[in-house]
């Protein structure tokens, strides 16, 4: 049986290429290195061809292409045969819209507000302008709607085995509105000249059976469709009859029939660039196809878990990780059901259940204590890791070298304000809109807030989301908490700040508005319910907005060191020093010992060993800069200008050159390289928004960065900078394999529960998504497993470069956590101290549980033992001591009560160090009173 707690997980990537049958082959692989717990992405139905599973469109149902309920069961049969667990990403915040696949969407499409599923929808039914009836925008269409109509792209059809009829856009299904089908079937009986056959004359009664604007009623609609489906020749007489509303060229009766029926129904046909101004469902972030779901709704709630709650009652499900938690509408309420859905799939019983959740935390920002959470999926450890490995002296510099390549201030802070609103004004513009309307109408509810006009609110709640500084707060219906209330406040005056015009309480408003003080007792009686909507959406709508504004946009516009430029983290951020480092881990082992530690996820912008490989350059700053200017001159000719155009910019290019070293394959490109190159940085200009844009495609731009990547990775045009390039990447290799041992050690040892990335046994020098999604030879890595019983760690670091050695070092550091299970699992983190010339590059402390103990020594800041990364070091390498007090180490010398251990000694075999340890009784002082 899997322990409750993971002594480790591995992230599976699940597609219709690599489906439930395929990840059962490879569990006696995972029971072999040591994992306890397989982590899968999302396996409910998902949309057709999906290459992450986040797109669900039914939640009570096991994804057919990854081999459906059979498959999963020969899955979960494999995991208990090898006593591992089974860990599920699952998606409670969103669902997968359009086209013709989600259930619950087409039936809100088909009766509006009347449908049972409206509620799990979160839809402002009455925003839409120029619209007399409540709808629903839907931004599908290519071109226009216009020109779509002209064309003869939007469609009737009818499906004769329901009866009923459609509209479709290409893949899109638009279900009619049952109550329009009686005027539809005259028009069509009348086109097609059937009004005396027998079937027509069945049609035009069965059409006049129901009388008033809103029959057949959903209670009425399923006789009446089944009805018309029962019709002999009906079929063929519809079938006919539809060219009475076949849009066309030349056809202006049925295009202006066709857009008639089609403005009667609970939705509005848009083009797709409406989405950033008018859409009036949420989404995720700004994905048109993921809408939002109410999941506070109870109903709502019940039917997408019921499914997992099922896996649960039947053991076939150990644990959760929650996606996307900051879109919920109120977490703690959601994670309290949660907590009560697990109880009663367990029998009432209070069985361990292990929960985790994607949470980004900024700064010094600690996770809410929500009710059975372990902890988060790990970002900033990850990014902890990044800071106490990188060398801190050579941040500076690189700040200077972006600095003159880049001509910007090195502060990012101001870089990330002009993000956040450029993606206020564009991607996220419509969810802001509804937020600022809402906000006049409760102002203008009262006579004393009802002259603050709604151009001021607006200008005054952009301020607000701009010095915003987390992704959001947790007020629930009753308030905030002090740490929010104070959040709050200190963003209010940040945002006072910056106005200049006349302020006469217009921030005060704001600041009681987002607080809901607006509601207290004695205060003016404003619209409880509108005032609790604006509080809790506004919570909604800062977390995609700093997600798209920080890793979406400002990643890629500041490139200081793309090491740092990581899922939450601070692309300015400074080195942690490795006495702050330890804190961090005290504090850590105290108060959430059980989260996960992630080095690679499906979100991070790169491989976890690109990102260990550039925090070389921190090593050699000024070498760096030199190579830089030097390529900069080289590549020269090979630049894209036009005008005032230049392909890449200045910044760009810089860019490029780090990705490059990050990315670049160890013993020689394959095919593929320059085509991955080539997405990535198409990738990245759009998604830094300067020169090009998702929304506003610069065709010139963007076929220059593929002709400049084209020219400078080929040896016939460019063979002076590719050679210098190999060799600098050697060099930043060596170091970066060494950076990268060191990084997955601190995982599997720091308090925390390791996940692993699929594939990153081997060397991962993937760069953003989907690059990381690619398959992984899992035959390979079984069989170099099989063949490292018994490691000769020699020969595995002479060819360190195959990735073998980190393979078998992952091995290690899992056997060891497996043995001592409780020390790494409930034990505490105690710094440990260091002396000699090499101690600054040392990282040592104790794990212990009451009297076992594990020492652990790990290098750092490789530059001076591999002379600037051109030869594994030597043991002699590390002249350091590693003091341990109240710790006896078989073999280590003893003085004053304390081991000493020679690092020199400890890595012999390899550079790392796990030793078994005694503690002595820790001294527990006496209260007695004497």
């Amino acid at each position: 049986m899997a322990p409750a707690i993971p002594v480790a997980t591995y992230r599976i990537q699940l597609t219709k290429d690599f489906d439930f049958d395929a990840t059962a082959g490879i569990v006696p692989y995972l029971k072999a290195l040591g994992i306890t717990h397989l982590y899968a992405s999302p396996f409910m139905k998902s949309r057709a061809g999906s290459t992450h599973g986040y797109d669900i469109v039914d939640h009570t149902k096991l994804n057919p292409e990854l081999g459906g309920d059979e498959g999963f069961e020969r899955l979960s049969a494999a995991l208990k045969a090898n006593d591992i667990g089974l860990i599920l990403d699952f998606v409670p915040n969103h669902v997968g819209v359009h086209f013709a696949d989600n259930p619950w969407w087409l039936d809100v499409l088909e009766w509006g507000q009347a449908s049972p599923h409206a509620v799990s929808f979160d839809i402002d039914w009455d925003t839409l302008p120029y619209r007399a009836r409540g709808g629903l925008l839907l931004p599908i269409i290519g071109s226009s709607y216009g020109q779509a109509l002209d064309n003869g792209e939007i469609e009737l059809r009818y499906d004769a085995e329901e009866g009923s009829f459609s509209a479709w856009y290409f893949e899109h299904r638009l279900p009619i509105a049952p109550e329009r089908y009686s005027e539809m079937l005259r028009s069509i009986v009348k086109e097609a000249d059937a009004g005396n056959t027998p079937a027509g004359r069945a049609i035009l009664t069965l059409a006049a059976k129901h009388k008033g604007l809103r029959h057949p009623n959903r209670r009425e609609a399923p006789a009446f469709k089944q009805q018309l489906a029962s019709i002999d020749g009906a079929a063929e007489v519809i079938t006919r009859g539809l060219d009475a509303y076949r849009a066309g060229l030349d056809r202006p009766a049925q295009i202006q029939a066709m857009h008639m029926l089609l403005e009667r129904q609970h939705y509005k046909l848009g083009q797709w660039r409406l989405a950033s101004s008018e859409i009036n469902y949420r989404r995720f972030f700004d994905v048109n196809t993921l809408a939002g779901l109410r999941i506070e709704d109870a109903d709502t709630f019940e039917a997408i878990h019921s499914l997992v709650k099922r896996l649960i009652a039947e053991d076939k499900l150990q644990g959760l990780r929650l996606d996307h938690i900051d879109g919920l509408h109120d977490p703690s309420q959601y994670f309290q059901r949660l907590r009560r859905l697990i109880r009663e799939a367990h029998g009432n019983s209070t069985k361990p259940f292990y929960v985790v959740v994607e949470k980004i935390l900024g700064e010094h920002e600690k996770l809410v204590p929500f009710a059975g959470v372990h902890g988060t999926t790990g970002y900033e450890w990850l990014n902890v890791i990044t800071q106490v490995l990188v060398e801190e002296k050579g941040l500076e510099p690189l700040g200077e070298t972006w600095r003159q390549v880049s001509n910007v201030s090195p502060k990012f802070e101001p870089q990330l304000v002009e993000a956040k609103r450029r993606v206020l004004d564009t991607l996220l513009l419509s969810e802001f809109t509804v937020l600022t309307r809402l906000l006049a109408r409760i102002a203008n509810g009262h006579y004393s807030t009802r002259d603050f006009s709604a151009d001021t609110l607006r200008q005054a709640f952009e301020l607000y989301v701009l010095h915003f500084p987390v992704y959001r707060t947790y007020l629930s219906a009753t308030g905030p908490s002090a740490l929010d209330r104070q959040l709050i406040s200190n963003t209010i005056e940040k945002a006072r700040a910056d106005w200049f015009a006349a302020d006469e309480g217009l921030f005060d408003f704001l600041r009681d508005a987002l607080t809901l003080d607006l509601l207290k007792p004695g205060r003016p009686a404003h619209s409880k319910p509108r005032a609790r909507r604006f509080a809790l959406k506004v919570q909604q709508f800062t977390g995609p907005t700093m997600a798209k504004s920080l890793e979406d946009t400002a990643f890629y516009r500041y490139h200081r060191l793309l090491a740092f430029n990581e899922v939450g983290g601070e692309p300015a951020a400074d080195a942690i020093p490795v006495a702050t480092f330890h804190e961090i881990m005290v504090t850590r082992a105290r108060e959430r010992p059980y989260g996960m530690t992630s080095t690679a996820t499906h979100d991070t912008k790169r491989g976890e060993d690109a990102r260990a490989r550039l925090l070389a350059l921190a090593e050699m700053p000024g070498e760096w800069a030199s190579a830089v200017s030097r390529w900069k001159m080289l590549n020269a000719e090979h630049l894209v200008v036009d005008g005032e155009m230049r392909a890449p910019s200045a910044a760009f290019e810089y860019m490029l050159y780090q990705a490059l070293i990050g990315a670049w394959p160890l013993g020689g490109r394959d095919n593929s390289f320059l085509e991955r190159m080539q997405a990535y940085a198409l990738k990245a200009a759009r998604e830094g928004k300067q020169e090009t844009s998702w929304l506003n495609p610069n065709e010139a731009y963007e076929k220059g960065l593929r002709t400049f990547l084209e020219r400078i990775l080929d040896p016939a045009q460019s063979p002076e900078f590719l050679a210098a390039l190999e060799t600098f990447a050697k060099r930043t290799s060596l170091i970066g394999a060494l950076n990268s041992l060191s990084q997955i050690t601190l995982k599997a040892t720091i308090p925390g529960m390791p996940d692993f990335y699929q594939g990153t046994e081997f060397w991962d020098f993937s760069l953003v998504d989907p690059d990381n999604r690619r398959p992984v030879d899992f035959a390979e890595r079984a069989k170099v497993l099989k063949a490292l019983q018994q490691p000769d760690w020699a020969a595995l670091a002479q060819h360190w470069d195959d990735g073998h050695i980190k393979l078998a070092w992952t091995r290690e550091l899992l056997k060891r956590r497996t043995e001592m299970a409780a020390i790494f699992t409930d034990g505490d983190y105690e710094p440990l101290e260091v002396t000699g010339p090499h101690a600054a590059h040392i990282i040592a402390f104790a794990r212990r549980h009451q009297r076992d103990a594990a020492i652990v020594v790990i290098p750092r800041a490789f530059s001076e033992a591999t002379q600037s990364g051109r030869h594994w070091p030597e043991a002699t390498a590390f002249d350091a001591t590693v003091i341990a007090p109240g710790y006896l180490v078989e073999g280590a010398a003893q003085k004053n009560g304390a081991s000493e251990l020679s690092v020199a000694k400890l890595f012999r075999q390899i550079p790392m160090a796990i030793v078994k340890a005694h503690a002595a009784p820790k001294r527990i002082r006496s209260t007695r009173l004497r």
